[in-house]
C-alpha cells in the first residue's frame, strides 16, 4: 500500500495512476460498515481490472467545523496511525489521507471532484449513502453523476445494520465512552483497543501486591468509561492477559486529575517494562470505579476483580 497525503494549499502534482475504484469516507473505527464500502470497492476493482484506493480525511471535520470541538480536543475510535493501520489489512493499493481544513472545507464540490477524484485516474467511486463533500456538505453520492460530467461510475453502500440498529462511528464512540466495550467490539468487528507507552506511576500497587503498568495514550483515544475492565495488553510481541482500572483513584485521591489514568494489573507477570510501547484491547466491563475504606478493602476487591477478568478472557474466543 502507498500513503499519499494530500493538501488542499498547495498544487497536486500527481504521477500517473492506474485506473482506479475508489472507496470515500472518514472511517473512524473502519468498524463493520465502514468495511463493507472497501471491500464492495475492492470487489468492483477486481472486476475492472483496476488498482484499488482508498480516500479519507485527517483531522475529524468536526474538530475545524464545530465551535464547541478543536483538534486538541477531538478524541477518536482509531487515531490516524492505528487508523492507517486498520485500512492496510483492507488491501488497497493507495491510501489518500486528505488534510481538513477550512480552506478545504470551504471547496465547492466541483472542485473536490476535478482535484481530488478525477486527477487520480479514478473510473468508479464507492461511498455510504450518507457520504457527503464539498462546502456546507452539499455534494452527494446523488450529485456524484453531475460533478463527474458522468465519468464516473457509481455505487452506493447503504445501512449496514446490527440488532436493528445502524453500525455507525458516534454509535460506537458512545458505547466506548459508557463503558460497554463488547457491545463496541461487535460494531466494530474487532475488540477496542488504545495505544501508548508505559510510564511510571505512583507505584503504589507494588505495596499492595498488585503491580500495574501505567498507560499514556500517544494519540488522541477515546477513554473508555471509569471503571475495571478484563484486557489483554501486548508486551513486545505477546498477548498477555490482565485487569485494567481507568478512573481517578479515590480511595487514595481526593482530586481528580484532568484525564483519567489507565492502569493495567498483567497476570503472572513481574517485568519492568517501563519506556515500552503497548496496545490494551478492552474485552469487557467489570464494575465502576469506588472509593473503598483504605486500602485493604481495596485489595479484597481487586481479587475479586482479578477472578472475574480470568474467567472472562478464558472464556473468550477471538484475541486482538
Amino acid at each position: 500500500m502507498q500513503t499519499i497525503y494530500l493538501y488542499h494549499q498547495n498544487e497536486q502534482t500527481f504521477p500517473p495512476f492506474p485506473e482506479m475504484v475508489l472507496a470515500l469516507g472518514y472511517f473512524d473505527g473502519v468498524h463493520t460498515g465502514h468495511r463493507e464500502v472497501i471491500q464492495t470497492a475492492k470487489r468492483k476493482a477486481q472486476q475492472k481490472g483496476c488498482a484499488l484506493g482508498i480516500m479519507t480525511f485527517h483531522p475529524h471535520p468536526k474538530a475545524v467545523l464545530s465551535p464547541h470541538a478543536s483538534e486538541e480536543t477531538m478524541r477518536y475510535i482509531t487515531p490516524l496511525r492505528h487508523k492507517e493501520e486498520q485500512l492496510k489489512k483492507e488491501g488497497p493499493d493507495y491510501l489518500f489521507v486528505i488534510h481538513f481544513d477550512t480552506f478545504f472545507a470551504s471547496q465547492e464540490p466541483q472542485d473536490f471532484v476535478d482535484n481530488y477524484i478525477i486527477k487520480l485516474n479514478t473510473v468508479h467511486v464507492v461511498a455510504g449513502f450518507d457520504f457527503s463533500y464539498g462546502r456546507l456538505g452539499k455534494g452527494t453520492m446523488e450529485t456524484m453523476p453531475f460533478h463527474s460530467r458522468n465519468q464516473l461510475e457509481q455505487t452506493v453502500v447503504g445501512e449496514v445494520k446490527r440488532n436493528g440498529e445502524k453500525v455507525s462511528s458516534t454509535l460506537i464512540r458512545e458505547y466506548i465512552e459508557a463503558g460497554n466495550v463488547k457491545e463496541a467490539a461487535a460494531f466494530l468487528g474487532r475488540t477496542y483497543s488504545i495505544r501508548g507507552t508505559v510510564e511510571k506511576g505512583e507505584q503504589r500497587g507494588r505495596t499492595i501486591g498488585f503491580p500495574t503498568a501505567n498507560i499514556r495514550k500517544n494519540e488522541a483515544y477515546i477513554t473508555p468509561a471509569a471503571g475495571v475492565y478484563a484486557v489483554r495488553i501486548q508486551v513486545e510481541d505477546k498477548w498477555l492477559d490482565g485487569v485494567c482500572n481507568i478512573g481517578y483513584k479515590p480511595t487514595f485521591h481526593e482530586e481528580a486529575p484532568e484525564e483519567p489514568i489507565i492502569e493495567v494489573h498483567i497476570f503472572h507477570f513481574d517485568r519492568n517494562i517501563y519506556g515500552s510501547d503497548t496496545e490494551v484491547a478492552f474485552y469487557s466491563y467489570i464494575r465502576g470505579e469506588e472509593k473503598f475504606n483504605g486500602a485493604a478493602e481495596l485489595v479484597e476487591e481487586m481479587n475479586r476483580d482479578a477472578k472475574k477478568a480470568k474467567e472472562i478472557l478464558q472464556a473468550r474466543i477471538d484475541v486482538p
